[in-house]
């Protein structure tokens, strides 16, 4: 019996094509485009607000927030810890970890050239902007300068991969919408330290929230196929 649904004229049905019913169609296809150029537009628009040098309502309010209300010897060891998570050590030690156990053919040279490259983006839009980081508040140690920031960028880069390797290759639905959402509260709360910290604007973390997201899509998109070759859905399993 044929099914309606999935049922072409000539009686080709969808499945008979290789695609799958619940593929999406081309709105899923292109999703890596939409999420490029929504992130590059909000960072866009960020990128105005800081180069025309205003005091953002944005960073003020961020400021009262996570400076000035919720400050404590407990929550300052806390921020510290999720901070460190984008040091270099860190980084260095979970990339040995998704070499030798992450599915793929390259898995370590996928997560280890997208950390570099988005490294430089960073440099290079930090040196273009040159804004300062803020002052008289500071809990650690920084220079250089402050916007976009590097611990945002990297975080969104790197766990970010993380996120979408256990999307498309953990089998286990229930233990895949854990991981996810866990690796993504990591990568807020990366950012949240920045700015809790005092190293950091709240338009710095989102801005580089939002350009390593377009550089995200970007990489997974075409880069990430070479490395490690095509990535079954788990729907489709």
């Amino acid at each position: 019996m044929t099914d309606r649904r999935t049922s072409e004229p000539g009686g080709r049905s969808v499945r008979d094509r290789g695609v799958s019913p619940r593929s999406g169609g081309p709105m899923r296809s292109n999703a890596w485009l939409v999420v490029a150029v929504a992130s590059l537009a909000v960072f866009a628009l960020l990128l105005l607000d800081v180069l025309q040098g205003d005091v953002i309502r944005i960073d003020s309010g961020a400021y009262r927030l996570f400076v000035q209300a919720i400050r404590s010897d407990a929550l300052t060891v806390v921020m510290r810890s999720f901070s460190a998570l984008s040091e270099p050590v860190v980084l260095a030690v979970m990339l040995l970890v998704l070499a030798a156990f992450a599915p793929g053919r390259r898995p370590g040279w996928c997560c280890a050239v997208n950390l570099a490259l988005v490294g430089v983006l960073n440099h290079v839009i930090k040196v273009l902007v040159c804004r300062a980081r803020p002052e008289g508040f500071r809990l650690a140690v920084e220079s250089g300068f402050s916007f976009p920031s590097a611990h945002s960028m990297v975080a969104m880069a790197f766990f970010g991969l993380i996120i979408w390797l256990i999307w498309h290759y953990q089998r286990d639905r229930i233990l895949r919408w854990l991981l996810c959402a866990g690796f993504c509260l990591v990568i807020v709360m990366i950012g949240v330290s920045r700015i809790y910290l005092g190293v950091h604007f709240a338009t710095d973390v989102l801005g580089g929230f939002f350009l390593s997201l377009a550089w995200l899509a970007l990489y997974t998109r075409f880069a990430v196929p070479v490395f490690l070759g095509d990535a079954p859905m788990p729907a489709a399993r």
